[in-house]
C-alpha cells in the first residue's frame, strides 16, 4: 500500500522502540509514515528512523494511569487525522491490548484501510484482522503484523532496533575510559531491583575495577544518588532520551531491568545484562538483537502476573541475583564487545 500511512503505538518509550523494525517496514513500502503515540512514547518516536511526523494523543483506553475521556480532545484528534488523508493505518499493540478503540477513531477520521492484531470480534473496524502466532517476541509480532498488512522490510534491513544518528555529544558527561551503565529504575516498580540491591551491584562493579555510570529519568534523581553514592558517576535526571542513547552507545554494556533503557541500549548495539522480573514473559520482552545475559528467577511466584509492584516479600526474583553474578555477566559481555571487529552478533549470551 502506497501513500501516507499512520502507525499507531500508544505506549511507552520502550514499546515504541520495539516497534521500530516494523515501522521501517511500513516506511519501505509507503510514501511516508507518521506515528501516533502517547506522551509516554514521544521521546522514542522522535528517534525512530523512517518516521516523517509524530502525532501525540493521551488515550483514555491505554496506559497505567489513563486520563478521563476528553470529548473535545478526541474530536480534535479525529479532525487532525482526517486532514492528513492517510491511505491506511496499522495499529500496533501488545498481546494483552485491544486495538479496537484506536480503530474506531481511525474510522471516524475516514482512514480507508486499518490493520491490527485482534482476538476480539472487530465488526467493520478492521480490514486486516491479524492473529498473532504463538511464541513471538514483541519485535517479531509487530513485523508479522506489518507483513500481513502488505509491508515487507527492505532486503538490507537487519531487523534490529535502531535510532536516528547522529546522537548528541556526551563525552563531557561520562568517564574517559570504558564504563558500565547501571540503570536501577523501571517504569513498573516490580521490574526493578530494590535500591539497596542496585547500590550493592554498583559497589561490587566498582570494587572489581569497573567505571560505573548510573542513569535514570527526572523522577529518579533520588534513586540515582542513592545507588551511585560516591562510587559512580550519577547522570540521573541529567540527560534527554537522545543523550541517554549516546551514553549507552559508548558503554561497554548496560545493567538494566525490563524497561525502556534496556531496549534503548539494544537500539544502539550495546550488550545488556537484563535483570528480568518474570511478571511478563522474557520471550516477549527480552533485549532484542544484541548479546545479553538474562538474570532473575523466571519461575518465581510472580511469574506471568503482570504485577506493577512485587507481590512476593523481599523481591526474590531480582534481589536474589547476587552482585557477583551480575559482575560475572558484565565481564562476559564487556569481553564480547571488546573483541568485536564488526557489528555485534545477534546471538544471545546465556
Amino acid at each position: 500500500m502506497t501513500g501516507a500511512v499512520l502507525a499507531v503505538r500508544l505506549d511507552s518509550d520502550g514499546d515504541v522502540l520495539l516497534t521500530g523494525p516494523a515501522i521501517r517496514a511500513l516506511a519501505h513500502g509507503a510514501t511516508s509514515v507518521d506515528l501516533l503515540v502517547s506522551p509516554a512514547g514521544v521521546r522514542a518516536a522522535e528517534l525512530l528512523p523512517g518516521v516523517r511526523d509524530v502525532r501525540v494523543y493521551e488515550a483514555p483506553w491505554s496506559g497505567y494511569a489513563p486520563p478521563a475521556l476528553d470529548p473535545g480532545g478526541l474530536r480534535r484528534l479525529v479532525d487532525d487525522l482526517a486532514a492528513r488523508s492517510y491511505t491506511g493505518a496499522v495499529i500496533f499493540t501488545s498481546y494483552h491490548q485491544s486495538p479496537l478503540p484506536a480503530a474506531l477513531v481511525l474510522r471516524l477520521a475516514g482512514v480507508p484501510h486499518v490493520s491490527a492484531t485482534c482476538e476480539d470480534y472487530p465488526g467493520s473496524l478492521l480490514d486486516v484482522r491479524h492473529h498473532r502466532p504463538g511464541g513471538l517476541h514483541e519485535v517479531e509480532a509487530a513485523l508479522d503484523l506489518a507483513r500481513a498488512s502488505g509491508y515487507e522490510p527492505a532486503a538490507q534491513d537487519d531487523g534490529r532496533l535502531a535510532v536516528r544518528h547522529p546522537l548528541p555529544e556526551v563525552s563531557g558527561l561520562v568517564p574517559s575510559g570504558p564504563y558500565v551503565v547501571v540503570h536501577p529504575g523501571a517504569s513498573v516498580p516490580a521490574r526493578a531491583p530494590s535500591p539497596e540491591h542496585a547500590r550493592a551491584i554498583v559497589a561490587t562493579l566498582v570494587g572489581r575495577g569497573h567505571r560505573v555510570v548510573v542513569t535514570g529519568g527526572p523522577s529518579e534523581r533520588g534513586l540515582g544518588a542513592e545507588v551511585a553514592g560516591a562510587r559512580a558517576t550519577d547522570l540521573s535526571g541529567r540527560t534527554s532520551l537522545a543523550e541517554l542513547a549516546a551514553v549507552l552507545e559508548s558503554a561497554a554494556c548496560a545493567v538494566v531491568g525490563n524497561t525502556g533503557p534496556a531496549h534503548l541500549a539494544a537500539a544502539v548495539g550495546t550488550p545488556v545484562v537484563s535483570l528480568f522480573a518474570p511478571v511478563v514473559p522474557a520471550g516477549r520482552w527480552s533485549p532484542w538483537g544484541v548479546p545479553h545475559v538474562l538474570l532473575g528467577d523466571q519461575d518465581a511466584p510472580c511469574r506471568g502476573t503482570r504485577a506493577r509492584t512485587c507481590p512476593v516479600p523481599g523481591h526474590p526474583c531480582l534481589d536474589g541475583v547476587t552482585p557477583a553474578v551480575v559482575v560475572d555477566a558484565v565481564n562476559r559481555l564487556c569481553g564480547a564487545r571488546a573483541g568485536a571487529t564488526g557489528p555485534l552478533p545477534r546471538a544471545v549470551v546465556a
